[in-house]
């Protein structure tokens, strides 16, 4: 007890400000128990709905859960998703900037599940416009001085076109950037502190590797092309590795059923961003991040995590 009573004394002094593409993860649950003569597809009767905040937007869920002081810019549309996504992150105490873009369908994620199992994935979404981007840039401006640690959380969906910009100005602000990755060009995250790429992502990079030894050298000489502090590699199953100056890391994954693996890597860079942002240094606080995952991975759907969740894993 005395050491969930520290470290949660400790994370109440993080401050942490995500920016990034904010969605709307929707759950509806059912049961099914015969096939449509419409078609060779599941008649699901849905029982009960459930919504939750997604993408960038979980990053700052799960880092305010673990008690951090959080900030989060994002671009949501002028429609029902997106003033759900205000309230959200309004209730959980998240200080939020949403731009709002009056010709944006605000991101939602519909999953359909029956008997605990998903049948269906619905996606609705847009890109921002060019104002709304340059509405989202000047928050960033005004936010950023009052937040040590900076989450850029890269779904593709368009809010950070502009992402070496807001890298720029943050490390000119002297803060430190984490960059949890989409897509195959990396040279728009050059200059970021720490970048969290997943297998696939990394892959999608660098080139299928035949070795560890192959991993560890592709892996370093994309984090020195790109000036990065440390690249953290997120490997499932694996566990993880970070890469620095100093050499890699390998951190075991901890031995644990896996139910659900959506929102893990946002566990895995909130739980990162908030132990920098409280002084725990980058092993330690990269430890902690792997924990962290490791547990959510266990929940349906996007989750999060208490500090005393993850104390208790090492009991």
């Amino acid at each position: 007890m005395a050491k969930e009573v520290a470290l949660a004394a400790t994370l109440a002094s993080a401050r942490l400000l995500v920016i990034g593409d904010v969605m709307l993860d929707r759950y509806w649950f059912g049961d099914t128990s015969r096939i449509s003569p419409e078609a060779p597809v599941p008649v699901v009767l849905i029982e009960h709905e459930d919504e939750r905040l997604g993408g960038a937007a979980n990053v700052a869920r799960n880092a305010a859960a673990l008690g951090a002081q959080v900030g989060m810019i994002g671009v949501i549309g002028d429609d029902e998703p997106g003033r759900a996504i205000g309230r959200q992150l309004a209730a959980i105490g998240v200080e939020a900037r949403l731009e709002m873009d009056t010709g944006l369908a605000t991101t939602v994620k519909l999953r359909i599940l029956a008997r605990r199992q998903q049948v269906l994935r619905i996606d609705m979404e847009g890109q921002p416009a060019i104002r709304a981007l340059e509405s989202k840039m000047e928050a960033v401006a005004s936010m950023l001085l009052r937040y040590p640690v900076v989450a850029l959380s890269d779904y593709g969906k368009g809010a950070l076109r502009h992402v070496s910009s807001i890298i720029s100005l943050a490390r000119e602000a002297g803060k430190i950037v984490l960059v949890d990755p989409k897509g195959d060009d990396y040279t728009k995250y050059r200059g970021a502190t720490i970048l969290t790429p997943n297998r696939a992502e990394l892959r999608s990079v660098v080139g299928a590797w035949h070795s560890e030894s192959d991993l560890t050298g592709r892996a370093q000489e994309l984090r020195r092309a790109l000036m990065l502090h440390a690249l953290l590699l997120t490997r499932s199953e694996e566990g993880m590795t970070l890469y620095t100056e100093g050499g890699a890391l390998h951190i075991a994954a901890q031995a644990r059923e896996v139910y659900d693996v959506s929102g893990a890597g946002d566990t895995v860079v909130a739980t990162l961003g908030v132990m920098l942002a409280a002084g725990v240094p980058l092993h330690e606080a990269v430890h902690y991040a792997n924990r962290a995952g490791g547990i959510v991975v266990g929940k349906l759907g996007t989750s999060t995590l208490t500090c005393a969740e993850l104390l208790a894993v090492e009991a």
